[in-house]
Protein backbone atom coordinates (compact mmCIF):
# COMPACT_ATOMS: atom_id res chain seq x y z
CA UNK A 1 0.00 0.00 0.00
CA UNK A 2 3.03 2.30 0.00
CA UNK A 3 2.58 5.43 -2.10
CA UNK A 4 -1.05 4.53 -2.72
CA UNK A 5 -3.95 6.80 -1.89
CA UNK A 6 -7.32 5.65 -0.54
CA UNK A 7 -10.24 7.76 -1.70
CA UNK A 8 -12.99 7.39 0.89
CA UNK A 9 -16.55 8.22 -0.17
CA UNK A 10 -17.87 10.37 2.68
CA UNK A 11 -21.63 10.86 2.71
CA UNK A 12 -21.83 12.80 5.95
CA UNK A 13 -23.25 9.82 7.82
CA UNK A 14 -21.83 7.62 10.56
CA UNK A 15 -20.70 4.66 8.45
CA UNK A 16 -18.57 6.57 5.95
CA UNK A 17 -17.16 8.83 8.67
CA UNK A 18 -15.98 5.87 10.74
CA UNK A 19 -14.57 4.22 7.61
CA UNK A 20 -12.41 7.26 6.91
CA UNK A 21 -11.36 7.49 10.57
CA UNK A 22 -10.28 3.84 10.68
CA UNK A 23 -8.16 4.25 7.54
CA UNK A 24 -6.58 7.45 8.83
CA UNK A 25 -5.81 5.83 12.21
CA UNK A 26 -4.18 2.89 10.41
CA UNK A 27 -1.75 5.29 8.76
CA UNK A 28 -3.02 5.28 5.18
CA UNK A 29 -2.89 8.26 2.85
CA UNK A 30 -6.61 9.11 2.91
CA UNK A 31 -8.59 11.66 0.92
CA UNK A 32 -12.35 12.15 1.00
CA UNK A 33 -14.88 12.64 -1.75
CA UNK A 34 -18.47 13.81 -1.38
CA UNK A 35 -20.87 13.09 -4.24
CA UNK A 36 -23.35 15.86 -4.96
CA UNK A 37 -26.20 13.96 -6.60
CA UNK A 38 -29.33 16.12 -6.30
CA UNK A 39 -30.34 19.61 -5.21
CA UNK A 40 -32.10 19.16 -1.89
CA UNK A 41 -31.95 20.37 1.69
CA UNK A 42 -30.93 16.91 2.89
CA UNK A 43 -27.99 16.73 0.47
CA UNK A 44 -26.89 20.23 1.45
CA UNK A 45 -26.95 19.14 5.09
CA UNK A 46 -24.99 15.99 4.24
CA UNK A 47 -22.35 18.04 2.41
CA UNK A 48 -21.88 20.23 5.48
CA UNK A 49 -21.52 17.13 7.64
CA UNK A 50 -18.97 15.59 5.25
CA UNK A 51 -16.88 18.78 5.39
CA UNK A 52 -16.94 18.70 9.20
CA UNK A 53 -15.81 15.04 9.19
CA UNK A 54 -12.95 15.76 6.80
CA UNK A 55 -11.86 18.77 8.87
CA UNK A 56 -11.97 16.71 12.07
CA UNK A 57 -9.80 13.98 10.50
CA UNK A 58 -7.48 16.46 8.79
CA UNK A 59 -7.97 15.01 5.31
CA UNK A 60 -8.73 16.80 2.03
CA UNK A 61 -12.31 16.55 0.73
CA UNK A 62 -13.24 16.85 -2.91
CA UNK A 63 -16.83 17.75 -3.83
CA UNK A 64 -17.72 15.74 -6.92
CA UNK A 65 -20.69 17.24 -8.79
CA UNK A 66 -22.47 14.26 -10.34
CA UNK A 67 -25.95 15.74 -10.62
CA UNK A 68 -26.17 15.47 -14.42
CA UNK A 69 -24.83 11.91 -14.47
CA UNK A 70 -27.08 10.89 -11.57
CA UNK A 71 -30.19 12.23 -13.27
CA UNK A 72 -29.35 10.52 -16.56
CA UNK A 73 -28.14 7.18 -15.21
CA UNK A 74 -30.31 6.74 -12.10
CA UNK A 75 -33.38 9.00 -11.80
CA UNK A 76 -34.59 8.88 -15.42
CA UNK A 77 -34.25 5.06 -15.72
CA UNK A 78 -35.95 4.73 -12.32
CA UNK A 79 -39.02 6.59 -13.61
CA UNK A 80 -39.02 4.66 -16.91
CA UNK A 81 -39.01 1.35 -15.01
CA UNK A 82 -42.02 2.46 -12.98
CA UNK A 83 -43.82 3.48 -16.18
CA UNK A 84 -43.27 -0.02 -17.56
CA UNK A 85 -44.85 -1.56 -14.46
CA UNK A 86 -41.70 -2.62 -12.63
CA UNK A 87 -40.60 -1.81 -9.07
CA UNK A 88 -36.90 -0.92 -9.47
CA UNK A 89 -34.14 -0.68 -6.87
CA UNK A 90 -32.09 2.39 -7.88
CA UNK A 91 -29.46 1.86 -5.15
CA UNK A 92 -28.06 -1.15 -7.02
CA UNK A 93 -27.49 0.77 -10.25
CA UNK A 94 -26.16 3.75 -8.29
CA UNK A 95 -23.53 1.59 -6.58
CA UNK A 96 -22.26 0.25 -9.88
CA UNK A 97 -22.56 3.27 -12.17
CA UNK A 98 -22.04 6.19 -9.79
CA UNK A 99 -20.42 5.31 -6.46
CA UNK A 100 -17.85 2.91 -7.88
CA UNK A 101 -17.37 3.39 -11.63
CA UNK A 102 -17.48 7.19 -11.80
CA UNK A 103 -15.32 7.70 -8.72
CA UNK A 104 -12.77 5.11 -9.84
CA UNK A 105 -12.66 6.66 -13.31
CA UNK A 106 -11.87 10.05 -11.78
CA UNK A 107 -9.21 8.86 -9.35
CA UNK A 108 -5.90 10.23 -10.55
CA UNK A 109 -3.96 6.96 -10.49
CA UNK A 110 -4.98 3.41 -11.31
CA UNK A 111 -3.01 2.39 -8.20
CA UNK A 112 -5.38 4.25 -5.89
CA UNK A 113 -8.16 2.54 -3.92
CA UNK A 114 -11.77 3.42 -3.19
CA UNK A 115 -13.24 2.91 0.29
CA UNK A 116 -16.94 3.05 1.20
CA UNK A 117 -18.98 2.48 4.34
CA UNK A 118 -20.74 -0.63 3.05
CA UNK A 119 -21.21 -3.58 5.37
CA UNK A 120 -19.72 -6.28 3.14
CA UNK A 121 -16.41 -8.12 2.74
CA UNK A 122 -13.93 -8.64 -0.09
CA UNK A 123 -11.51 -11.56 -0.02
CA UNK A 124 -9.10 -12.80 -2.64
CA UNK A 125 -8.95 -16.49 -3.49
CA UNK A 126 -6.52 -17.50 -6.18
CA UNK A 127 -6.94 -14.88 -8.84
CA UNK A 128 -10.54 -14.01 -7.93
CA UNK A 129 -11.87 -11.27 -5.70
CA UNK A 130 -14.88 -12.61 -3.81
CA UNK A 131 -17.77 -10.52 -2.51
CA UNK A 132 -18.96 -11.82 0.88
CA UNK A 133 -21.58 -10.90 3.44
CA UNK A 134 -20.59 -8.45 6.17
CA UNK A 135 -20.18 -9.51 9.77
CA UNK A 136 -23.39 -7.76 10.83
CA UNK A 137 -26.10 -10.00 9.36
CA UNK A 138 -28.80 -7.42 10.12
CA UNK A 139 -26.89 -4.72 8.23
CA UNK A 140 -25.19 -6.78 5.49
CA UNK A 141 -25.30 -4.79 2.23
CA UNK A 142 -23.74 -7.24 -0.20
CA UNK A 143 -27.17 -7.61 -1.86
CA UNK A 144 -26.85 -4.05 -3.21
CA UNK A 145 -23.42 -4.77 -4.74
CA UNK A 146 -24.18 -7.68 -7.08
CA UNK A 147 -23.51 -5.59 -10.21
CA UNK A 148 -19.86 -5.01 -9.30
CA UNK A 149 -17.09 -6.65 -11.29
CA UNK A 150 -13.54 -7.79 -10.62
CA UNK A 151 -12.37 -4.36 -11.83
CA UNK A 152 -14.16 -2.60 -8.97
CA UNK A 153 -13.55 -5.22 -6.28
CA UNK A 154 -9.78 -5.31 -6.70
CA UNK A 155 -9.61 -1.56 -6.04
CA UNK A 156 -12.19 -1.37 -3.25
CA UNK A 157 -11.89 -1.50 0.54
CA UNK A 158 -14.76 -1.93 3.01
CA UNK A 159 -13.37 -0.81 6.39
CA UNK A 160 -16.60 -1.86 8.18
CA UNK A 161 -16.48 -5.43 6.86
CA UNK A 162 -15.93 -6.97 10.30
CA UNK A 163 -17.90 -4.48 12.39
CA UNK A 164 -21.51 -4.42 13.51
CA UNK A 165 -23.60 -1.27 13.36
CA UNK A 166 -23.48 -0.98 17.16
CA UNK A 167 -19.69 -1.18 17.10
CA UNK A 168 -19.57 1.45 14.36
CA UNK A 169 -21.64 3.87 16.45
CA UNK A 170 -19.34 3.31 19.43
CA UNK A 171 -16.32 3.98 17.22
CA UNK A 172 -17.88 7.24 16.04
CA UNK A 173 -18.11 8.32 19.67
CA UNK A 174 -14.56 7.23 20.48
CA UNK A 175 -13.23 9.13 17.44
CA UNK A 176 -15.35 12.10 18.54
CA UNK A 177 -16.71 12.46 15.02
CA UNK A 178 -19.24 15.25 14.33
CA UNK A 179 -21.95 12.82 13.15
CA UNK A 180 -23.67 11.96 16.42
CA UNK A 181 -27.44 12.23 16.24
CA UNK A 182 -27.61 12.00 12.45
CA UNK A 183 -30.45 9.83 11.21
CA UNK A 184 -29.96 6.76 9.03
CA UNK A 185 -30.03 7.66 5.35
CA UNK A 186 -33.37 7.02 3.65
CA UNK A 187 -33.69 4.10 1.28
CA UNK A 188 -33.97 6.21 -1.90
CA UNK A 189 -31.86 9.33 -1.44
CA UNK A 190 -33.50 11.38 -4.21
CA UNK A 191 -37.07 10.69 -3.05
CA UNK A 192 -38.04 13.11 -0.27
CA UNK A 193 -40.80 11.55 1.80
CA UNK A 194 -43.42 9.26 0.31
CA UNK A 195 -42.59 7.43 -2.94
CA UNK A 196 -46.19 7.74 -4.16
CA UNK A 197 -46.10 11.54 -3.98
CA UNK A 198 -42.79 11.51 -5.87
CA UNK A 199 -44.28 9.36 -8.65
CA UNK A 200 -47.40 11.54 -8.85
CA UNK A 201 -45.20 14.60 -9.40
CA UNK A 202 -42.99 13.05 -12.09
CA UNK A 203 -45.24 10.62 -13.98
CA UNK A 204 -48.46 11.06 -15.95
CA UNK A 205 -50.65 8.54 -14.17
CA UNK A 206 -53.79 7.14 -15.76
CA UNK A 207 -56.92 5.98 -13.98
CA UNK A 208 -57.98 2.41 -14.73
CA UNK A 209 -59.94 -0.63 -13.64
CA UNK A 210 -59.32 -2.84 -10.61
CA UNK A 211 -60.46 -6.43 -11.19
CA UNK A 212 -60.33 -9.73 -9.31
CA UNK A 213 -58.98 -13.04 -10.62
CA UNK A 214 -62.39 -13.82 -12.17
CA UNK A 215 -62.32 -10.59 -14.16
CA UNK A 216 -64.98 -8.79 -12.13
CA UNK A 217 -64.51 -5.03 -11.96
CA UNK A 218 -64.24 -3.97 -8.30
CA UNK A 219 -63.26 -0.30 -8.49
CA UNK A 220 -60.90 2.21 -10.15
CA UNK A 221 -57.22 2.87 -9.50
CA UNK A 222 -55.40 6.20 -9.83
CA UNK A 223 -52.30 4.79 -11.55
CA UNK A 224 -50.72 1.33 -11.81
CA UNK A 225 -47.34 2.79 -10.91
CA UNK A 226 -48.57 3.45 -7.38
CA UNK A 227 -48.84 -0.29 -6.68
CA UNK A 228 -46.40 -3.18 -6.31
CA UNK A 229 -46.86 -6.95 -6.32
CA UNK A 230 -47.99 -8.29 -2.95
CA UNK A 231 -49.13 -4.88 -1.70
CA UNK A 232 -52.01 -4.90 0.76
CA UNK A 233 -52.32 -1.35 2.02
CA UNK A 234 -53.85 1.35 -0.12
CA UNK A 235 -56.15 -0.87 -2.18
CA UNK A 236 -59.18 0.34 -0.19
CA UNK A 237 -61.74 -2.28 -1.18
CA UNK A 238 -64.54 -3.46 1.12
CA UNK A 239 -64.55 -7.07 2.27
CA UNK A 240 -60.76 -7.35 2.17
CA UNK A 241 -57.94 -7.65 2.72
CA UNK A 242 -57.01 -7.68 -0.95
CA UNK A 243 -53.50 -8.11 -2.38
CA UNK A 244 -51.99 -6.84 -5.64
CA UNK A 245 -51.50 -9.90 -7.84
CA UNK A 246 -50.62 -8.40 -11.21
CA UNK A 247 -50.33 -5.15 -13.15
CA UNK A 248 -51.52 -5.27 -16.77
CA UNK A 249 -49.68 -2.32 -18.25
CA UNK A 250 -51.05 -2.79 -21.78
CA UNK A 251 -54.69 -2.50 -20.67
CA UNK A 252 -53.96 -0.41 -17.54
CA UNK A 253 -55.65 -2.96 -15.26
CA UNK A 254 -54.80 -3.76 -11.64
CA UNK A 255 -55.50 -7.39 -10.71
CA UNK A 256 -56.13 -8.13 -7.04
CA UNK A 257 -56.89 -11.24 -5.02
CA UNK A 258 -58.28 -12.07 -1.59
CA UNK A 259 -56.36 -15.35 -1.51
CA UNK A 260 -52.82 -14.63 -0.34
CA UNK A 261 -51.74 -18.06 -1.62
CA UNK A 262 -52.11 -16.69 -5.18
CA UNK A 263 -49.00 -14.58 -4.55
CA UNK A 264 -46.76 -17.65 -4.19
CA UNK A 265 -44.77 -18.95 -7.18
CA UNK A 266 -41.69 -21.14 -7.63
CA UNK A 267 -40.27 -20.09 -10.99
CA UNK A 268 -39.36 -16.75 -12.55
CA UNK A 269 -36.94 -15.28 -15.09
CA UNK A 270 -34.03 -12.88 -14.64
CA UNK A 271 -32.17 -10.59 -17.02
CA UNK A 272 -28.99 -8.47 -16.98
CA UNK A 273 -27.23 -11.28 -15.13
CA UNK A 274 -23.82 -10.40 -13.68
CA UNK A 275 -21.23 -12.83 -12.33
CA UNK A 276 -19.00 -11.36 -9.63
CA UNK A 277 -16.11 -13.59 -10.74
CA UNK A 278 -16.64 -12.69 -14.39
CA UNK A 279 -16.81 -16.42 -15.16
CA UNK A 280 -20.23 -17.36 -16.50
CA UNK A 281 -21.85 -20.68 -15.66
CA UNK A 282 -24.84 -22.42 -17.24
CA UNK A 283 -26.37 -23.50 -13.96
CA UNK A 284 -26.16 -23.30 -10.18
CA UNK A 285 -27.64 -26.00 -7.98
CA UNK A 286 -28.77 -25.61 -4.37
CA UNK A 287 -27.86 -21.98 -3.92
CA UNK A 288 -29.71 -19.49 -1.70
CA UNK A 289 -31.63 -16.82 -3.59
CA UNK A 290 -32.69 -13.49 -2.09
CA UNK A 291 -35.47 -11.68 -3.99
CA UNK A 292 -35.38 -8.50 -1.89
CA UNK A 293 -33.00 -6.89 0.57
CA UNK A 294 -34.70 -8.02 3.79
CA UNK A 295 -35.44 -11.48 2.40
CA UNK A 296 -33.74 -14.26 4.39
CA UNK A 297 -33.17 -16.22 1.19
CA UNK A 298 -34.45 -19.62 0.06
CA UNK A 299 -32.90 -22.67 -1.68
CA UNK A 300 -33.17 -22.69 -5.47
CA UNK A 301 -31.62 -23.84 -8.73
CA UNK A 302 -30.51 -21.41 -11.44
CA UNK A 303 -30.41 -22.10 -15.19
CA UNK A 304 -28.75 -19.50 -17.39
CA UNK A 305 -28.17 -18.64 -21.01
CA UNK A 306 -26.05 -15.56 -21.61
CA UNK A 307 -27.38 -12.60 -19.65
CA UNK A 308 -30.78 -14.19 -19.01
CA UNK A 309 -31.96 -17.15 -17.00
CA UNK A 310 -34.60 -18.88 -14.94
CA UNK A 311 -34.64 -19.46 -11.19
CA UNK A 312 -36.66 -22.28 -9.65
CA UNK A 313 -37.23 -22.30 -5.89
CA UNK A 314 -37.54 -25.52 -3.93
CA UNK A 315 -40.62 -24.02 -2.26
CA UNK A 316 -42.95 -21.29 -3.57
CA UNK A 317 -42.05 -17.73 -2.56
CA UNK A 318 -44.34 -14.76 -1.93
CA UNK A 319 -44.65 -11.74 -4.24
CA UNK A 320 -41.73 -12.17 -6.64
CA UNK A 321 -41.63 -8.64 -8.03
CA UNK A 322 -40.45 -7.58 -11.52
CA UNK A 323 -37.75 -4.91 -11.34
CA UNK A 324 -36.33 -6.11 -8.04
CA UNK A 325 -33.05 -8.05 -7.86
CA UNK A 326 -32.57 -11.78 -7.38
CA UNK A 327 -29.15 -12.54 -5.89
CA UNK A 328 -27.50 -15.95 -5.48
CA UNK A 329 -25.38 -16.91 -2.47
CA UNK A 330 -23.40 -20.01 -1.63
CA UNK A 331 -22.70 -19.72 2.04
CA UNK A 332 -21.32 -16.23 2.67
CA UNK A 333 -20.27 -15.68 -0.93
CA UNK A 334 -22.36 -13.74 -3.44
CA UNK A 335 -22.06 -15.47 -6.81
CA UNK A 336 -24.33 -13.61 -9.23
CA UNK A 337 -27.43 -11.51 -9.53
CA UNK A 338 -30.05 -10.43 -12.05
CA UNK A 339 -33.15 -8.31 -12.48
CA UNK A 340 -36.46 -10.11 -11.99
CA UNK A 341 -38.51 -9.94 -15.20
Amino acid sequence: MENRKIICAISGGVDSAVSAALLKEAGFNVAGVFMKLVDSASFADSEKSAKKVAAKLGIPLRILDLRKEFKKKIIEPFLKHYLSGNTPNPCINCNQQIKFNLILDRISSDKDFLATGHYARIEKKGGDYMLLKGKDKNKDQSYFLWKLSQRELKRTIFPLAYFTKKETKRLAESFNLPVSGRKESQEICFVPGDIKNFLKRHLKLKEGRVINTEGKVLSRHQGLQLFTIGQRRGINLPGGPYYVLNKNIKDNILVVTKNEKDLYTKSFCVKEVNWISGKKQKSLKNVVIKIRYRDKGSPADVFLSGSRGRIIFKKPQRAITPGQSAVAYRGERLLMGGIIC
